[in-house]
């Protein structure tokens, strides 16, 4: 959903000429109205085409939402760095490769309804939203819930609700989703959230132990799981690192 078009200073399209389905960038005159946009297009460059992100609505979403408008504003200058950044409460927002894997391992399309559980600064339910038809995201501190809709809302996000609550329950009430995202690390699937997928659809979960205050890594994968009749299938497992689902 193209809501912030100040934002955009170039747009992806694919060539049948370009090696492997890589996404071409068609220059754009600067915005100078945005003092990031370039920093914007050379994230989507470098961290997310090289690592094989190919979705062109994923890299569009990606070079088009205001990452620097969703961290502290002490961190901006860092916002399109290849790294998780703080947003307080002990929390992060996740390295960009990181939301563009997991939007991208989603698979949604213009009439998708999506659950996020961790909405955090607002960030990926931001990427979301320009994908989905609505984004549901849950919220379990209500500062970072209150903030993220605040945000979200200034910059012109109206398919997106926010609420504060449980993570672990899901939300019911708008269930079944095509595709439920959890931005933080349960020590196993949580079920309820599979009960609330709908037959087709993807749950994109990081599972396994959290880094520990001793200074353990812990150990956790990205699981891509989709729902069938019968049950569900394991697309994929990647190794991550992410804050404690709690």
């Amino acid at each position: 959903m193209p809501v912030i078009n100040p934002f955009s200073s170039f747009r992806w399209r694919h060539s049948s000429r370009s090696p492997a389905g890589i996404p071409e960038v068609e220059p754009q005159p600067p915005d100078a109205s945005d003092p990031f946009a370039s920093q914007r297009e050379q994230m989507v460059k470098k961290q997310l085409i090289k690592r094989g992100i190919r979705d062109p609505r994923v890299l569009e979403a990606m070079g088009k939402v205001p990452r620097h408008l969703f961290v502290p504003s002490d961190l901006r200058d860092r916002a399109y760095r290849d790294c998780p950044l703080p947003i307080g409460y002990g929390q992060t927002i996740s390295q960009p490769y990181i939301v563009a894997f997991m939007t991208e391992a989603a698979r949604l399309t213009p009439e998708s309804v999506v659950l996020e559980i961790g909405t955090g600064s607002g960030y990926q339910a931001a990427v979301l939203a320009e994908l989905a038809r609505q984004v549901y995201s849950l919220e379990r501190l209500s500062p970072l819930a209150a903030q993220a809709q605040q945000t979200l809302a200034a910059l012109g996000y109206r398919n997106v609700e926010v609420r504060q609550g449980d993570g672990y329950q899901g939300w019911p009430e708008h269930a079944p989703y095509d595709a439920i995202l959890v931005t933080a690390a349960p020590p196993t699937v949580p079920m309820v959230l599979l009960d609330q997928l709908a037959v087709g659809g993807t749950l994109v979960v990081p599972v396994g132990e959290s880094p520990s205050d001793s200074g353990a890594q812990g150990s956790q994968s990205l699981l891509i799981l989709c729902k069938t009749a019968q049950g569900w299938v394991q697309k994929g497992a990647f190794p991550v690192q992410f804050v404690p689902m709690v």
